[in-house]
């Protein structure tokens, strides 16, 4: 909150900042423009089923919270700020159980990142004090979700349906397809910030050749790290079934599959999508000590000892690959094992 303070420092009365007003002012007639533009696409085109304005509303009012507080606690800077945005309000208008899904991995992930900085800072050169993201991570971390938010958007519209390959295989597809993506970026980062500084131990096992590496090598496993990246991802499909419980018709659920195989089915793609990102990160990712400043850097040089991986990609790089190659997957795992998970 912007108070205005006195010259002891104490708040002045009733002088409060005023730009959450003004955001919120200009936020209603922007979400009216937008259902308007879709009313009259849907009176030319009638089998394009109009968006509600309180959609709208929550589309555009939501983001722009969630971004303002990831602003203040340092999670985001200007540009990430931006990106958090665009890719929050897709998601939102397309399926709102994609936005609680979204949100359970930014508050998730931005909390974990804080957890034992200190120790963190040891390890990593380019540590940058609270994981303030710019907006060329926040893309690579939910770039993929919203392009197959789009693509769920265009084939099923503005609205949340159950997973069910035999009624609904799009809706469902481009749904797993979405949670593939969030599972990996949640998965791998709860695997990245928790394994790195968690046990006594300061090395970890290249997960290539199970040779033990420092913590901070690109591609470095523990078995803390391994186990907080399927708690990350079943984190996200919880979120997505509870939301799943709260929008949709109740007799609409019981007529359907049960749901809660995604919590299981969600874990296991967050351990899946930290994986890929490990194996990536040893082969295509450089790692090497660097013996003057003694913690793992991620660019050859004078002074550094080569531990493993290739100067080829960089870390958004490879979490954009990895996000990618989940949510491209996550589909057909959900297909093979939902009626394994319901004793079918």
């Amino acid at each position: 909150m912007g108070y205005c303070f006195r010259e002891d420092n104490s708040k002045c009365c009733g002088e409060v900042e005023m730009k959450p007003v003004i955001i919120l002012a200009g936020i209603i007639p922007l979400s009216l423009v937008f259902w308007l533009s879709a009313c009259i696409l849907h009176h030319y085109k009638s089998d394009v089923e109009p968006v509600s304005p309180v959609r709208f509303l929550i589309a555009v009012v939501a983001p722009v919270l969630i971004t303002r507080w990831g602003l203040q606690r340092g999670s985001l800077d200007k540009s990430g700020a931006i990106a958090a945005l665009l890719v929050g309000f897709l998601m939102t208008i397309s399926n709102l159980c994609f936005f609680s899904a979204l949100l359970t991995f930014f508050v998730a992930g931005s909390k974990v990142t804080k957890f034992r900085t200190s120790e963190k800072r040891k390890l990593e050169d380019d540590f940058r004090e609270g994981g303030m993201r710019n907006w060329v991570q926040v893309l690579c971390n939910g770039g993929i979700a919203a392009e197959m938010a789009v693509l769920y958007l265009i084939d099923v519209g503005c609205s949340e349906k159950l997973i069910d390959f035999t009624s609904h295989y799009n809706a469902s597809w481009f749904s797993m397809a979405v949670l593939g993506a969030l599972c990996c970026s949640c998965g791998d980062t709860f695997s990245s910030e928790i394994g790195s500084v968690v046990g006594r131990s300061r090395e970890a096992i290249l997960i290539t050749n199970f040779n033990y590496v420092p913590k901070g090598t690109n591609g470095a496993i523990s078995m803390v790290g391994v186990a907080v990246s399927f708690v990350g991802g079943a984190l996200v499909g919880l979120s997505y079934y509870l939301t799943l419980l709260l929008v949709v018709n109740e007799d609409y659920l019981l007529e359907s599959p049960a749901q809660w195989p995604l919590i299981p089915i969600c874990g296991l793609l967050g351990f899946l999508g930290s994986t890929v990102d490990s194996v990536l990160g040893a082969t295509l990712q450089y790692s090497g000590y660097d013996r003057k400043k003694q913690c793992v850097v991620h660019h050859p040089g004078s002074g550094v000892d080569d531990i493993s991986g290739t100067d080829f990609l960089d870390n958004h790089s490879v979490n954009l690959l990895a996000s990618l190659l989940t949510s491209i997957t996550a589909p057909k795992i959900a297909f093979s094992l939902w009626n394994v998970f319901l004793g079918k």
